[in-house]
């Protein structure tokens, strides 16, 4: 039994505004299943597939207080590539922040609503996993995460150091998933989280039970009665056990 990563869920004051710049920033289209839902995918694409890990936009009225522990960095194809991307993104409503990253390659910016993400320089190795070049979540211990992680999705880990671990799908596609190693330390709930789907036919509360063993623990946000289970991983990062499929 294993775990797909298929999307971020992001906190949102407006969805659908964000949505819409979202969708810009990537090129995907945007869909809503319910009043403040926002969904994002590529073109086309038939969910799940690991060619592209989704966004989902969800309306809470609560502010953002600190710095995101979870973002995407962006892939661009040439320097000029990375500055023309920097600058359309400016136009979009994008501005720059500065989270201590110094003297770097790659922009760091926010989005409309504040939440941080990388435009990178160009790396062979984000050559095709399409406009989201990783998702990436900061931590304290990249080793112990790439094992839970490891372990809980169908993901192959292609670099383990003290100072961060990768990940990508089995199958060689779509972004990366990348812990990297930071000395801050998670307060509060994360705005922005990972959800995760077990294959068809496998069973919820068995998968649960599998996350459990592995070092997840299981937590209340509030969610009542939902089709999905939500999780912390060892590190307390929240995220969702979505229903098989």
């Amino acid at each position: 039994m294993a775990t797909r990563l298929v999307q971020i869920n992001m906190k949102a004051r407006d969805d659908s505004a964000l949505g819409g710049f979202w969708a810009e920033v990537l090129g995907w289209e945007v869909s809503s299943e319910e009043p403040g839902v926002t969904n994002l995918e590529p073109e086309g694409f038939v969910y799940p597939d690991p060619v592209a890990v989704c966004i989902d936009l969800v309306v809470s009225p609560e502010p953002k207080t600190v710095k995101n522990r979870v973002h995407v960095d962006l892939a661009t194809t040439s320097a000029a590539h990375q500055a023309e991307t920097v600058a359309r993104l400016r136009d979009l409503g994008a501005t720059f922040v500065d989270i201590g990253q110094g003297d770097v390659p790659w922009t760091v910016l926010a989005d409309p609503e504040g939440n941080e993400f990388c435009v990178l320089d160009p790396r062979p190795l984000y050559g095709d996993t399409g406009p989201i070049a990783a998702v990436v979540v900061d931590c304290a211990d990249p080793r112990a995460m790439a094992r839970f992680w490891g372990s809980a999705t169908d993901w192959t880990r292609h670099e383990v150091t003290d100072h961060e671990a990768v990940l990508r799908s089995a199958k060689g596609v779509g972004p990366y998933l990348r812990f990297v190693r930071t000395p801050d330390v998670k307060t509060g709930w994360n705005r922005v989280h990972l959800d995760v789907r077990p294959y068809p036919g496998d069973d919820l509360e068995v998968e649960a039970a599998r996350l459990l063993t592995l070092g997840a623990t299981a937590i209340d946000l509030g969610q009542s009665d939902v089709r999905w289970t939500v999780l912390a991983d060892p590190e307390g990062n929240e995220f969702c056990l979505l229903a098989p499929g």
